[in-house]
């Protein structure tokens, strides 16, 4: 009987769906692209986080293993060792942690919960796990203590009670501590909670038990009874021995240090109050704030330390938080950046009752990780090679780059290692524990964050490590108000107007742009030397957009096809090299102000990223612009696009020139299917200072068109509307742009084929000349100011009406007709080939929301840019928030000289394609189903001259991009996958046919969507809001892998959620850690042996010599068999309702039951091989010992057998 296999039937199933949903009439080319990635190749998991941990309350180290253990409010603890191993593990119940406790040298830690557990984590496995948990029923934890090499837990309570509890087993003991058996029986107060315990380093057997309230009892666990009682005016908050036993030191609540000998309980035997003034007449000094903990650290050659944190008086308003070292005679103050959570001193012996020798304190901060060196002079700190400096300043965007070029790591660190500070400990990282992971990874990963001051970090994240490469910061560009009254009043956002909003990264080229949140771009350059540059070009563009209400002032006149959105002006780039001045209107509203202020002095850029334009948009009539939404740089082609919810505009960095100004409407041109219209254009505003307005070739087309040519196309727009098949009359008649239906008869239909044929020929002449005419004017508008003899100043009184009037008479005419003819030309071929359709998207359905088209979708490709076209050319294609994909064309002069003067001409392609929901990304394949990337410039040195030689040799080698007419025709088809908020399609090129379609969700929408590279193929990867990571093949977007990984709880993680190569994807999971996580089953299986080892076997260093005195007169520690006093037959059976057992799954039995699958399964092999390898391993060691020590005796019998032989019985 033949096995029924239900995953064939599923994917049949699919195969079926992804069929149908393709345009009839279209065979699917699933037969000629096969496609590898299959649903096996997909697994999610998180492989590591890296960062501060967000909201630190504990902190621990294991002075042997040199592990440092630090616990979150949320729930998480974070495990640092050696720079490279760290571990990241979370609790269930996401309470806080309020105390954690190694089992020093076990490989294990006690971790004490807010909601009142206790749990104990394996350590000696890769990924820890939880092997028991303890919960209290009827008392809240408040302090716990572990003594040094001890399987004996002390757990204070609310109540004031001391619970025993066995590690091994997890379980309480008998033995009970109650409070009211502790305090004098005379006190008739509660003493409070319990807020410390610790055993006598020299007497195992003696236990300090501090209260809230200042009562402290040393109770005998032997006789069960409290031995001295000590008291004081001033609540406990901290307690530390002296290592011989006989004086300790408490820390409390007014500031004050009270030094107390064991045998004296009267009164303290010193009081001290390090930062509190002494009053002239010996009175108590005046209180101060609470001394938060304390440390008494001994040293055998020299004066002990005495470590604090807090006890600043209270008139030290604005201090900032202080940790206090008090070292004989002198005392040390250091400031911390932020609040001190948590401090521990690192010494040279794990054993107390030793001199400790301390050599650093390791200082836990709100925000921050702090290692002061106690050993060289002035405490410098370590300098700290964890990543966790990533919120050093807000994190805004962050993108990864996964399997870039292998010189760019090296590069970026030689220019990061400039970069380093001085004055750091020059002793190695104290905290040194682990192993690395053997990981079979090698490719290169960049991880590029963002922050809100506008500094830019580059992480270097190969192999599951961080480590930071380089470091950059945008706001070097701008000037920078001291105070608030010279801060300037054209901020859009009152704090961090150089906030990072979007960055553009290309590795090949290494160009960077960034957009910030001030509505300004920057354009960067890579360089390895340092620059000083006079004057840094700025480009202002007006980019503003208003919509009028749906009736049209002029019934009659149907909506041009390009319009005016803001006047003439609106069209006007400003460039210039220093900031223009404040420009106000007439009714005093700004106008033609940038938000950010460029420095005037020369700027010196030091080796690495170095600007080298910048771009901002100004305010018109009193409204600020409009944050900036999509980005996109080709270092191929020399242009930089962006755009927001007004329009979109490109920029040649090559020529620093502005190419296209456009409202969103305007790039429909007369297929704008939502009936919007521009209102009328304003009068003419230009900043003042005699500002040179330079109009770019393609800037300012769409409001100089001359009446006839309106008229002309107002005529026959209905030509637009025409498609092949069956379309009915009254459809050929109505504009797309009005409602209205014009009445057509046959005398209309036997003249349209006669003007089809004329615009055929118009547009064969036009374009044989147009070329060679827009390089003229460009090349006259690109000249420097005292060239150009037919441009004159704009003045703001003449506007720019008078500004043309000075210009030749066929250049006004040639920038009157050029967009007109080119866009009409264009809508002759969409009209037979382009079956558009005017339904809108079911989501948008207010008329505030078409009107307010942003532009979220930009890629540079070289493809086909209509459905007539036999031969790719360099295009930009553009999507929106409506669902709307427009294709620009591109005409790129030659590489070399010609590309430094000739103008880039721009132009509309008329294709319109239609999605549902915002685009979100683009991308192409070729006939093969490989992903095309856009063409790119390998890196050169921009700052060091070429030789001749060298510069025809680049020129040759420089990819050239040349317009249709001069290209090749192939006939290779080519794919476009374009994925939107909710649903993804394939679209097969030239004929821009849908061969492919699916509806990601109909419920959610997608947050962010990237066409990766995984196994040799490639796949398209999306996260929905619903918290849903999904993978489809490409082209035939089959569903691979659809998991419920993260409901979206905060906007922070939809803005940094990115998708890349390799089967990796990130996020900031907390403002101050990312979180790295793979889609790719190779990498899950792989996981095990990347990561590294927190355990590694250490014996642990011998106890203190007792010395032969102190052996005689037993003045050495006493140990005590805690066995004999907390074990079952001695203490009794505990309360059973007081805590609750539960088991973990971090035992060998827990990770056998957890491991499932494939991988489980070779996991468990490798580990039983590993183990039988090494228990083979010993015992052939001990059968060779065993051999030996045979031999050996056998020889000595020998021996003795041959000098006994002769011997007589008595003479024995």
């Amino acid at each position: 009987m033949k096995k029924f296999n239900i995953r064939k039937v599923l994917d049949g199933l699919t195969a079926a769906a992804a069929s149908s949903s393709s345009q009839p009439g279209q065979r699917p080319p699933d037969t000629d692209i096969p496609e590898s990635l299959c649903s096996e190749h997909f697994q999610l998991c998180k492989t590591v986080r890296h960062g501060f941990p967000y909201q630190p309350s504990a902190m621990a180290f294991d002075p042997v293993q040199k592990i440092l253990a630090i616990g979150t409010q949320t729930g998480s603890l974070r495990l640092f060792g050696r720079p490279g191993v760290e571990c990241y593990c979370q609790h269930d119940s996401a309470a806080g942690v309020i105390q954690l406790q190694f089992l020093v040298n076990e490989g294990a830690l006690v971790s004490a919960l807010a909601d009142d557990t206790l749990h104990l984590w394996n350590l000696r496995q890769k990924r820890p796990a939880i092997l028991h948990s303890l919960k209290f029923n009827k008392e809240r934890i408040t302090f716990c203590h572990l003594p040094f090499q001890s399987k004996w837990l002390y757990v204070g309570t609310e109540r004031g009670n001391v619970h025993i509890v066995n590690v091994e087993s997890f379980t309480l003991s008998g033995y009970v501590i109650m409070w009211n058996k502790a305090i004098e029986l005379s006190s008739k107060t509660h003493p409070g909670l319990i807020v410390h315990i610790s055993d006598n380093p020299m007497d195992e057997g003696k236990l300090l038990i501090g209260f809230e309230s200042g009562t402290l009892v040393l109770w005998d666990l032997k006789s069960k009874k409290g031995e001295y009682r000590y008291s004081y005016d001033e609540a406990i908050h901290s307690v530390a021995w002296h290592h011989e036993g006989k004086q300790f030191v408490c820390s409390h609540s007014d500031g004050s240090l009270t030094i107390w000998n064991v045998k004296s309980p009267i009164k303290p035997a010193h009081i001290i109050t390090p930062h509190g003034k002494l009053p002239k007449d010996g009175k108590k000094p005046e209180p101060c704030k609470p001394i938060l903990k304390v440390e008494y650290r001994t040293c055998k050659s020299g004066d002990p330390f005495i470590i604090f944190s807090g006890g600043l008086s209270y008139d030290t308003v604005g201090r900032r938080p202080c940790l206090t070292v008090m070292h004989g005679k002198s005392t040390a103050v250091l400031e911390m950046d932020y609040p001190i959570v948590d401090f521990l001193t690192l010494c040279e012996t794990p054993y107390p009752s030793d001199f400790q020798e301390p050599y650093a304190v390791v200082v836990l901060l709100e925000k921050d990780l702090v290692v002061v060196d106690l050993g060289q002079n002035g405490y410098p700190i370590f300098e700290n090679p964890y990543p966790l400096d990533i919120h050093e300043s807000p994190v805004t965007c962050c993108e990864y780059f996964a399997d870039c070029p292998v010189d760019l790591i090296p590069a970026l660190y030689s220019v990061g290692a400039k970069q380093k500070r001085q004055g750091y400990s020059k002793k190695e990282w104290p905290i040194n524990g682990g192993n690395w992971g053997l990981g079979t990874q090698s490719y290169p990963e960049i991880i590029i964050t963002g922050h809100a001051d506008g500094s830019l970090k580059f992480w270097d994240a190969s192999a599951i490590t961080l480590q930071v490469l380089y470091k950059m910061k945008t706001s070097k560009v701008f000037e920078k108000s001291r105070n608030k009254e010279e801060k300037p009043n054209t901020d859009i956002v009152d704090e961090d107007p150089y906030a990072i909003q979007i960055i553009t990264w290309c590795p090949e080229s290494r160009m960077l742009c960034v957009a910030g949140v001030s509505a300004h771009v920057i354009v960067y350059k890579f360089s390895r030397q340092e620059v000083t540059t006079e004057t840094i070009q700025m480009l202002e563009i007006r980019l503003h957009y208003e919509i009028n209400d749906l009736e049209s002032p002029d019934t009659e006149q149907v909506p041009s096809l390009v319009t005016s959105c803001q006047g003439p002006n609106s069209q006007t780039a400003n460039s210039q090299s220093h900031p223009s001045t404040s420009s106000s209107s007439s009714d005093g509203l700004r106008d033609n102000v940038p938000c950010l202020k460029i420095k005037s002095t020369p700027l010196k850029q030091g080796a690495g990223y170095q600007a080298e334009v910048v771009i901002q948009l100004v305010w018109v009539n009193g409204e600020p612009p409009q944050q900036i939404s999509s980005l996109a740089v080709n270092s191929s082609y020399g242009l930089l696009v962006f755009g927001n919810c007004n329009g979109i505009a490109m920029v040649d960095y090559i020529q620093k020139t502005v190419l296209l100004n456009l409202g969103t409407i305007e790039l429909y041109g007369s297929n704008d299917p939502y009936q919007r219209q521009p209102k009328s254009p304003r009068k003419t505003r230009q900043a003042s200072g005699g500002m040179l307005t330079v109009t770019s070739c393609m800037c300012g087309l769409s409001s100089l068109y001359s009446e006839s040519v309106k008229r002309l196309r107002s005529s026959y727009l209905s030509l637009c509307d025409i498609n092949e098949g069956s379309t009915t009359l009254d459809d050929r008649c109505k504009s797309p742009t009005s409602g209205s239906t014009s009445s057509c008869n046959s005398e209309d239909e036997q003249k349209m084929p006669n003007f089809i044929e004329r615009v055929k020929n118009k547009s064969r002449k036009f374009s044989k000349t147009v070329v060679s005419d827009i390089a003229k004017m460009s090349r006259k508008l690109s000249l420097p100011t005292e060239l150009k003899p037919d441009l004159e100043l704009g003045d703001g009184s003449k506007g720019r009406d008078q500004h043309l009037n000075h210009q030749p008479e066929e250049m006004k005419q040639l920038k009157n007709n050029i967009w007109s003819m080119t866009s009409l030309c264009a809508h002759f071929f969409n009209v037979r080939d382009n079956s558009f359709s005017r339904s809108r998207s079911s989501s948008v359905t207010s008329i505030d929301k078409e009107s307010r088209e942003a532009i979220t979708a930009l890629h540079f490709c070289e493809t086909y840019t209509r459905k007539a076209d036999t031969c790719t050319s360099p295009c930009l294609w553009v999507g929106t928030t409506l669902g709307t994909v427009l294709v620009i064309v591109l005409n790129l002069p030659p590489g070399g000289e010609q590309r430094l003067t000739q103008p880039v001409i721009v132009s509309p392609s008329g294709t319109i394609l239609r999605l549902k929901g915002a685009i979100l990304r683009m991308a192409f394949l070729d006939t093969t189903g490989s992903l095309i990337n856009p063409a790119h410039e390998p890196w050169r040195e921009p700052n060091v001259p070429e030789e001749k030689d060298d510069k025809d040799k680049c020129r040759k080698l420089r990819p050239v991009s040349v317009s249709p007419s001069s290209s090749q025709e192939i006939n290779e088809t080519q794919y476009a996958v374009i994925c939107s908020e909710k649903q993804a399609k394939v679209i097969s090129l030239p004929s821009q046919n849908c061969i492919y379609k699916h509806n990601i969700t109909e419920t959610s929408f997608v947050l962010r969507a990237d066409i990766v590279g995984l196994n040799g193929s490639i796949c398209l990867a999306c996260f929905c809001a619903n918290g849903h990571i999904m993978t489809f093949s490409l082209p035939s977007l089959r569903p691979l892998l659809d998991v419920n990984y993260l409901p979206l709880t905060d906007m922070r993680i939809a803005r940094t959620f990115c998708f890349t190569n390799n089967g990796q994807a990130l996020y900031l999971v907390s403002p101050t850690e990312i979180q790295r996580i793979t889609y790719s089953q190779g990498t899950c299986e792989n996981l095990q042996e990347m990561l590294g080892e927190l355990f590694t076997p250490v014996e642990t260093p011998e106890a203190p010599n007792r010395g032969f005195f102190k052996g005689l007169f037993g003045g050495g520690a006493q140990s005590l068999d805690r066995e004999e006093l907390f074990g079952e037959s001695a203490a009794g059976k505990p309360s059973r309702s007081l805590a609750q057992h539960i088991p973990g799954t971090g035992g060998i039995e827990g990770v056998k039951g957890a491991a499932s699958g494939v991988a489980g399964e070779l996991a468990r092999a490798r580990i039983a091989l590993d183990e039988r390898g090494q228990k083979l391993s010993e015992l052939e060691e001990r059968t060779a010992a065993m051999l030996y020590s045979a031999d050996t005796f056998s020889k000595h019998a020998h021996e003795m057998m041959l000098k006994c032989k002769d011997k007589k019985w008595y003479q024995f």
